[in-house]
């Protein structure tokens, strides 16, 4: 009987061991990883040795490019909207967004005459991965030529693409609320 016990303990004991060892290499690397943010100095610095790499090179182009003073006017047109949060008056002019984007689901809209990706991110999937979650399912309803009003928080930018990115936080139509962004959680 005591060498079942033993048996049974033995395991539990050096398990146990390794759990713990493993909690302690953790904790060192996560107090290793907290760095100072850098000083303005530091960042210009960074940011001008990005510019010299090939990447840095073919991203000054774009902006100076046609596309890129095309995106960047879209952009100045609609921040005052987002700064304040307020409604931007839209037209669904396409249900997919330009082929190649990674931007999750999303939908392309009109605003004032200007085109603009308007994104929600990626879906998610129930546990059984056959369903997709019903957080986007009444956007899934919308039509070419839907008037809808959206609300952002944050409009951005990329070189890939032909159009600002408005991130999708608040979607009415027809006065009726169809999507609105989960807050984040533990987070700000």
């Amino acid at each position: 009987m005591k060498r079942i016990i033993y048996a049974l303990i033995l395991p539990l004991v050096v398990i146990s061991g390794l759990l713990y060892a493993n909690r302690e290499i953790k904790d060192e690397a996560s107090k290793k990883s907290i760095s100072k943010p850098l000083s303005a100095a530091e960042r210009k610095a960074a940011m001008k040795k990005w510019e010299a790499t090939p990447d840095g090179i073919k991203y000054k182009k774009w902006e100076a490019s046609a596309e890129g003073k095309k995106v960047y006017a879209g952009e100045a047109k609609i921040r005052k909207h987002i700064r304040a949060f307020t409604n931007m008056d839209a037209v669904v002019t396409s249900l997919s967004l330009p082929p190649g984007s990674r931007l999750g689901f999303g939908v392309m809209v009109r605003i004032s005459g200007d085109d603009y990706i308007l994104s929600f991110g990626p879906e998610k999937y129930d546990k059984n991965f056959l369903n997709v979650n019903n957080e986007f399912q009444q956007l899934h309803s919308l039509k070419v030529n839907d008037k809808i009003s959206i609300r952002s928080h944050n409009v951005s930018h990329a070189p890939k693409y032909l159009y600002p990115i408005i991130v999708g936080d608040y979607v009415e139509r027809d006065g009726k609320l169809i999507y609105k962004r989960a807050p984040r959680k533990g987070g700000c």
